[in-house]
């Protein structure tokens, strides 16, 4: 298995490639990740670059051909999985690590403690609208911790702003959705809002503000294994 991090978590988030290669290493799974991985190529379709886009992606799927590819963002998930069927004819072995970890919790390969808080999940569009993915992340969220649910969810929740170059190009527009989202979660009290992508979690974590955010935000790998590790 190859797990591929993404450019935000290998650039930016590398607690998070942290908790996740911690957790397969717990449930004793085998890994490895590319020493030189690149994009995935997502930004740069998104922005309107299909041309160098289809360049990048073509050099990435070289790499990926044949393996069970594991990723942390919903943006690399939702590319790989979805737009290198469409765009280049490739069918790669896509999983999230939502679905992964979810499996692993119910074979009773981890066992997390249950954690005293409650938590509200948001559903990034490139897991959710774009690749039909809501259960995973909940199945794992209600049994390390009390989910509280925000209005907005599934297909109807709210976009973080982050996506699409919004945040490189309109970074005000990108903290305003940023800032809807978090009031969604502030209206259900809860203690921690979790996602499942890179670019989500970096603009509802800067939309919380600092440094004394209105709500905690963690990734889904990061509140997994703080509930694995707890009083460890």
């Amino acid at each position: 298995m190859i797990y591929f991090r993404g450019c935000t978590v290998r650039e930016k988030l590398p607690h998070i490639e942290m908790a996740t290669r911690q957790i397969l290493k717990m449930a004793n799974i085998d890994h490895h990740i590319l020493d030189d991985e690149e994009c995935c190529g997502s930004f740069l379709l998104r922005t309107g670059f299909a041309d160098d886009a289809r360049e990048v992606m073509a050099k990435t799927a070289e790499k990926l051909k044949g393996e069970k590819v594991l990723v942390s963002c919903a943006g690399c998930y939702n590319t790989l999985k979805n737009d290198y069927k469409e765009f280049l004819g490739v069918d790669l072995d896509v999983i999230h690590i939502s679905m992964l970890f979810e499996n692993l919790i119910k074979e009773g390969v981890i066992k997390p403690d249950k954690l005293p808080v409650n938590v509200s999940y948001h559903d990034p569009c490139h897991l959710g609208r774009h690749s039909g993915e809501y259960d995973s992340p909940r199945g794992i969220l209600r049994s390390i911790a009390t989910l509280v649910e925000m209005e907005n969810i599934k297909e109807n929740a709210r976009c973080c702003g982050a996506g699409g170059g919004v945040k490189s190009a309109y970074p005000e527009i990108a903290n305003k959705l940023a800032q809807k989202r978090i009031d969604d979660a502030l209206e259900t009290d809860a203690d921690i809002l979790v996602t499942s992508c890179s670019f989500c979690l970096v603009n509802l974590q800067e939309a919380s503000g600092n440094p004394k955010p209105k709500i905690k935000v963690m990734d889904l790998s990061e509140i997994l294994l703080w509930a694995l590790t707890r009083g460890k």
